[in-house]
């Protein structure tokens, strides 16, 4: 037999033999385990994980087999990986943001969005929705989904709206608060629309630029440099032709909405959720309760604008007044509006506030009125199924992705053990913490 013969059968008899060898399994062995459906936690569980599923959810901690990896977490609770349905990984916001649009460029945006998503995920959540681009050009979320997807990036996965869409002069337009030698006239592709046919081409626009769903301002915000943080801004027709079109692209619509007018109109519209929903009233909650339409409160983004609109020359003082007026009243009707009995989904507004604080929403939560295990089920199979990920993730279940997250001890006595967050598994991959 002739030497490159021999080589070349013995590489074949190599990949063959490599081929068959099946990848360790992973034991996680866990001292509680909320699985996301249950009404309570159960005791010690081992969960055993194979390339990016779970493979089975056992009771106790039975023997593992030899060559397993074992990762003993006997002392926390395991929980599926936390899911936030609001963020916006493209900025952070500080007193020089509103300058910003005008010193940086997108790389500028861009960079710093890499920085946010690993920040994200080593708080535990593992997937976001992000909703609403505010780099220039409003492709740095994009870009930075297709380089966590692709292994290029640490970060969770990532549900894009790109850049939301507004009215001419709504929250959302990005010319709103410059001065005239600046103004240009934002059209649909810049996500500013005005009439069903605009509504449409935004529509399409972000479907071909490979958003996931759609975001749109259906009333003032707090943060818009803009007189009012509440009054409609959408009329119907829009609304409808905003909704109809994402539906005939498969796209989920998420409406920013305060004042009642303009999120009744976006609740009959037949929208997917309603983000922040401030100043809800029965009869709102009553329409989304018999559409099923989602509430996603976003409690912690009105407990840090309510303080730092405190703070003098934090916002500008047109956004300061707003500020201290929406974080007030959502603090004060969170009870209500949390007990309502409408589907509600964990979100919190990440980039309003820093990133990584995003398990301060479990607390509010909490304080509203909900249980430790209902605030959890909101970060877990509601908010999957908000983002129509019910079968993928949201629950320790076999078949799911190997989304996984610890906190040491028992989060149904202190909440706020969210938010020390001791191990994070993404898709069946352990993600070190990176340095603070």
């Amino acid at each position: 037999m002739s030497r490159s013969l021999g080589t070349a059968l013995l590489s074949a008899v190599l990949i063959f033999l490599l081929a068959s060898v099946t990848p360790a399994e992973t034991w996680i062995q866990a001292g509680r385990l909320y699985d996301g459906k249950a009404q309570d936690l159960t005791g010690p569980t081992t969960v055993v994980v194979e390339n990016d599923k779970i493979q089975a959810v056992i009771a106790g901690h039975p023997q593992p087999p030899t060559g397993a990896i074992v990762i003993d977490l006997r002392k926390s609770t395991l929980l599926p990986g936390f899911i936030d349905s609001h963020v916006h990984l493209s900025g952070e916001f500080t007193p020089q943001s509103y300058s910003r649009r005008f010193t940086w460029d997108a790389a500028d945006f861009a960079v710093r969005s890499t920085v946010y998503a690993r920040r994200t995920l080593d708080a535990g959540f593992t997937t976001v929705r992000d909703l609403g681009d505010i780099s220039p050009g409003a492709g740095t979320v994009l870009a930075l989904k297709k380089a966590i997807e692709d292994g290029f990036v640490v970060g969770p996965r990532i549900v894009c709206a790109g850049k939301a869409l507004a009215t001419m002069g709504g929250h959302a337009d990005p010319t709103n608060g410059t001065g005239s030698h600046f103004l240009v006239t934002p059209g649909p592709r810049e996500g500013v629309l005005t009439g069903p046919i605009e509504a449409q081409e935004a529509v399409r626009w972000r479907y071909k630029r490979g958003a996931d769903c759609i975001k749109l301002t259906a009333t003032g915000g707090v943060l818009s440099v803009a007189k009012s943080g509440d009054n409609p801004q959408f009329t119907s027709q829009e609304l409808e032709a905003v909704v109809a079109t994402a539906r005939d692209y498969g796209m989920k619509v998420a409406v920013h909405a305060h004042g009642p007018e303009g999120m009744m109109r976006a609740v009959l519209a037949g929208v997917d959720s309603i983000e922040h929903g401030t100043y809800v009233t029965p009869q709102i909650l009553a329409a989304m309760k018999q559409r099923g339409t989602f509430l996603v409160p976003t409690l912690l983004a009105g407990e840090e604008v309510r303080l730092k609109g405190q703070q003098p020359g934090y916002y500008p003082e047109i956004v300061a007044g707003k500020a201290i007026e929406v974080g007030t009243y959502m603090k004060n009707h969170a009870l209500e509006v949390l007990k309502s009995g409408v589907n509600i989904a964990f979100g919190t507004d990440a980039g309003v506030f820093l990133h990584g604080r995003n398990a301060g929403e479990f607390r509010l939560m909490v304080e509203g009125g909900m249980t430790p295990v209902q605030a959890l089920r909101c970060a877990g199979i509601e908010a999957a199924t908000l983002l129509g990920l019910e079968d993928l993730i949201g629950t320790v279940e076999v078949g799911k992705k190997a989304d996984l997250v610890a906190v040491p001890g028992d989060p149904r006595q202190d909440i706020r053990l969210t938010e020390k967050v001791n191990f994070v598994m993404k898709s069946g991959r352990v993600i070190p913490r990176s340095d603070p």
